[in-house]
């Protein structure tokens, strides 16, 4: 599996320089229903509630569907990096799990997930949501992203590419209102949705 040529994952003081879990992709939207099943079996496995897993699985889902449609301009064939950190609790020095010795104590406090491209750089700045108040189809994955999620950073990587870092801690909840995992039309599954990816 190759790597990212000049991305450094961004993590915290916290986590293991390498993730725990890295995968590469390729930006053809008919493997995003794949990326979300995992996303919701690994945060259930890592003690997330439902509705969280689903939380993390709708944002990565939303960041792929941005990079397909906007960074490679829906071409199937380029590469996206994904990689997860379990964070906090018995992961604290990033490693293994260490059971503290209560049920369920092998649990982390957070998932950081880091989303890379080479795509075409673009200010960090300018990826802004639009108005909610404006009605027409698309457009709202990094207000979902950011919705969702209890932090989200876009940043350049050197010079190709951007990186996108999300974390959801597992204590507490991020709002309500959130779309359920895989409607932004992007999974190839059943007819795609005007506003996503295929439009």
């Amino acid at each position: 599996m190759s790597t990212p040529t000049n991305a450094t994952p961004a993590h915290s003081t916290r986590a293991s320089s390498e993730p725990h879990l890295r995968i590469e992709l390729r930006s053809n939207p008919l493997l995003l229903s794949g990326v979300r099943e995992l996303i919701v079996a690994l945060s259930r496995r890592l003690g997330f509630s439902d509705e969280s897993g689903g939380q993390i699985a709708l944002a990565v889902d939303e960041a792929l569907c941005n990079v397909i449609r906007h960074g490679y301009q829906r071409r199937p064939d380029r590469p996206i990096w994904l990689s997860i950190w379990a964070e906090g609790g018995a992961w604290v020095d990033g490693g293994a799990p260490t059971s503290t010795g209560s049920a369920g104590g092998e649990r982390p406090d957070a998932l950081r997930i880091v989303i890379e491209d080479e795509a075409k750089q673009v200010s960090p700045e300018t990826i802004k949501s639009r108005s909610l108040e404006e009605i027409r189809p698309g457009g709202l994955g990094v207000h979902i992203i950011q919705t969702v999620m209890d932090e989200a950073r876009y940043e350049k990587r050197g010079t190709t590419g951007m990186r996108l870092t999300m974390v959801k801690k597992r204590v507490g909840s991020v709002g309500d209102g959130a779309r359920a995992a895989g409607n932004c039309g992007c999974s190839g599954a059943g007819a795609p949705r005007k506003g996503a990816c295929h439009e």
